[in-house]
């Protein structure tokens, strides 16, 4: 499978459009999927924008929890790279990175809340 670096400068605006959810080697076992090191697999959902008013979401897979990402936050890529894969009759493209990050961290208010 070849990997495809991706240009993170080029997709203009990214955000968090589903929070990083632990992936599954195998659902009915609740099996998490680990990369070669053995860190847990994540997945997150980022929409991008490029130009005018069409968004693309893609799903994204990184290695170990992304602390601070939310939905509906910019986020920063790092590493991304693209598989084209096919399987049988299907096909497509995934996306793997080293990290996603929240452009502006999240830190808790004096109250208890999310300033």
């Amino acid at each position: 499978m070849q990997s495809i670096p991706v240009d993170t400068a080029r997709l203009g605006v990214l955000r968090c459009a589903i929070a990083p959810e632990v992936k599954y080697s195998n659902a009915e076992t609740k099996e998490i999927k680990k990369d070669r090191d053995g860190n847990p697999v994540y997945t997150i959902a980022v929409t991008v924008r490029q130009d005018g008013r069409r968004i693309s979401v893609i799903e994204i897979a990184v290695p170990g929890e992304q602390k601070g990402v939310v939905e509906g936050a910019e986020v920063r890529v790092t590493g991304l790279v693209a598989f084209a894969w096919a399987m049988g009759d299907r096909h497509g493209i995934s996306f793997r990175a080293d990290a996603v990050t929240p452009v502006t961290p999240v830190t808790p208010a004096k109250n208890g809340g999310v300033a």
